[in-house]
């Protein structure tokens, strides 16, 4: 009995069509997070140039400080000594 099968049962074709569908799914929704990936990124290096401007006008205003970002305190910047390093040897 060889029965020529021409198109699958329809049961086998839903549960094939829910599969692709399903990864079909998932990957426009890849899509979007990358998309939103994407642009965030974008929007990170902007904040980034945002800060480095404001920190070079708060530089202006108080000098070479250090600010505590909690309760904006500002202590001198410990002094760079290369000579000490030299005193050692």
């Amino acid at each position: 009995m060889n029965k020529k099968v021409e198109k699958i049962s329809e049961d086998h074709l839903k549960e094939l069509q829910g599969h692709v569908n399903k990864i079909n799914q998932a990957q426009l929704q890849l899509g979007g997070l990358e998309s939103q990936k994407h642009s965030l990124l974008h929007a990170v290096v902007n904040m980034q140039t945002e800060l480095t401007e404001f920190q070079n006008k708060l530089e202006e205003e108080y000098g070479k400080v250090s600010i505590n970002i909690q309760d904006g305190t500002i202590a001198p910047l410990p002094e760079e000594n290369s000579n000490e390093a030299d005193k050692k040897d």
